[in-house]
């Protein structure tokens, strides 16, 4: 896909999600980051691999304390793969597994994994696809470490799906509601 192909659609996105959401503040990335929501019913168009290339790269380019990336991408397309980590898996989504590197203390560096995952579904979003970001099915995909082709010395941190949505669901109506902002903030005057 060329790069205007991208741009126009990235812009299509935005200007689709604003008026579905309302919310307009003249910068692109504030519009997308007020209009994403995370979409649970996906269909079988297959996800490309320019894609999920740039998605992986913008995980790559994600800032992690030092500088030190401690974070392996895995890459499962394969649906008995993937229904074998989150039951409710359709043909052409992806899942992309984000495993931290293990210190020698048996910690990992999960809020860097984090950061990451939250690039890659912003990329996601960006490219009109659906991002869904799982912690639950963690445990149980770290599990099968050895299936997932999880490199040593790695623990799965958290996994992201990548799917292109399904269109009888809306934001308005598929999204759950935010807390306002008066109910999270705290002012300190």
């Amino acid at each position: 896909m060329k790069i205007k192909s991208v741009i126009f659609l990235v812009l299509l996105v935005i200007i689709a999600n604003q008026s579905v959401n309302g919310q307009d503040t003249g910068n692109a990335v504030t519009d997308l980051l007020l209009s994403a929501w995370s979409p649970r019913k996906f269909t079988t168009e297959p996800v490309t691999e320019q894609q999920v290339d740039l998605i992986l790269k913008c995980g790559i380019k994600a800032p992690s304390g030092r500088n030190n990336q401690p974070w392996k991408f895995t890459v499962v397309k394969d649906e008995t793969t993937m229904k074998d980590v989150i039951d409710n898996m359709v043909a052409g989504n992806v899942l992309i597994i984000v495993s931290g590197k293990l210190s020698e203390s048996g910690q990992t560096p999960d809020f860097d994994c984090a950061l990451a995952t939250e690039n890659m579904f912003i990329a996601a979003t960006s490219l009109g696809l659906g991002g869904r970001i799982y912690g639950g099915p963690v445990n149980n995909a770290n599990l099968k470490r050895e299936a997932l082709q999880i490199p040593e010395g790695y623990r799965i941190v958290m996994i992201l799906r990548v799917g292109n949505i399904d269109k009888s669901v809306d934001a308005v109506s598929g999204a759950t509601q935010r807390k306002s902002q008066d109910e999270i903030v705290n002012y300190v005057k």
